[in-house]
């Protein structure tokens, strides 16, 4: 009798447990429609990001460049071998060969600290100006998004205008108050990156904006009326309220900004193209080795590519934990 009911409290058990197929099989009848829509959306992302980017790695371990890639129309079959980490060391080593690789790593930090630092500093401004009741706010935020929702290749021209030597507003400007002798500002100077830094900001605060704007409109106007109640100054305010309550946007914005950033390659192409050393970076520099000279070498330009996401990666993976660290979210 005991041997039984133990067997019917086992069977029991067993008929009232689910299966874990079971289980997944009710989740995937309950959320089909959920899964049906996103399953295009990661074939997509598949064929064109980490089909490529899959592709972009094994070359970086091959010596393959124009003149050993196949080439149908030629009848010549493939004649690049895999050379192991050779690349990465010609590339590290720092050879002028390979691009100099430092020199280049620091046109690019100085690049993108100097967008992403003025970025957020004008951003931030503007967003506390706009966050305020005045007269004709709606039409200040429109202009102030324009320069975000201009084509940048527009942008990007008619800033190249602005910097022409010749014939540019900033030079007839500088003859106009004296200058004999203006700067040539898109030449190979130091000038030209500075040039290129100024275009980037104008095309990247109005994002900044509207991301701290809508950070700023979140705050509770409750926090600012209790701090005006107990004495506090404008500043302190800023420096107590609006600050702290902007954290986790900021966080983002700072984020997204240094990855963009790192990655742009359209307004430095646009303004100076990819020839001029002074605003070479990363991504230029890896368009420069995939698309000119005599041999393409595809294979440094994928260990450039390799390198630049290794870094991004390496960045964002510290980035996040700092922030866990201290209590904040970037999303």
């Amino acid at each position: 009798m005991v041997t039984s009911t133990a067997e019917g409290t086992s069977q029991g058990r067993g008929a009232t447990a689910p299966r874990p197929w079971g289980r997944l099989g009710a989740f995937l009848h309950r959320h089909w429609y959920a899964y049906a829509m996103v399953i295009p959306v990661v074939v997509v992302v598949g064929v064109i990001v980490l089909i490529p980017l899959l592709q972009n790695i094994y070359f970086s371990f091959t010596n393959i460049n124009d003149s050993t890639i196949a080439n149908p129309v030629l009848d010549r079959p493939a004649r690049y071998e895999v050379v192991g980490l050779d690349n990465y060391g010609n590339v590290l080593s720092g050879d002028p060969s390979y691009g100099d690789f430092y020199d280049i790593l620091v046109r690019t930090l100085l690049w993108t600290f100097g967008s992403v630092v003025f970025h957020y500093l004008f951003g931030l401004v503007l967003a506390v100006m706009l966050n305020r009741t005045l007269k004709g706010r709606g039409l200040y935020r429109v202009l102030l998004i324009l320069p975000w929702a201009v084509p940048a290749f527009v942008s990007a021209f008619a800033w190249r205008y602005l910097f022409n030597a010749d014939y540019g507003l900033f030079n007839a400007g500088l003859r106009g108050i004296g200058v004999a002798d203006p700067p040539t500002w898109l030449g190979q100077s130091n000038l030209a990156m500075f040039a290129v830094i100024v275009v980037n900001i104008w095309l990247g605060v109005p994002f900044t904006m509207v991301a701290l704007l809508g950070g700023l409109q979140s705050i509770p106007n409750e926090l600012y009326e209790a701090a005006e109640i107990d004495g506090a100054t404008p500043w302190q305010r800023f420096a107590n309220v609006t600050l702290p309550g902007l954290r986790s946007v900021s966080a983002t914005v700072i984020l997204l900004g240094v990855i963009w950033t790192f990655n742009v390659f359209s307004v430095i192409f646009l303004i100076t193209g990819t020839n001029n050393p002074n605003t070479r970076i990363l991504i230029t520099y890896a368009f420069e080795r995939f698309f000119s000279g005599s041999t393409r070498d595809y294979a440094i330009a994928a260990t450039y590519g390799v390198l630049t996401l290794s870094m991004l990666l390496v960045f964002t993976t510290i980035y996040l934990r700092v922030l866990r660290r201290q209590g904040e979210e970037a999303w």
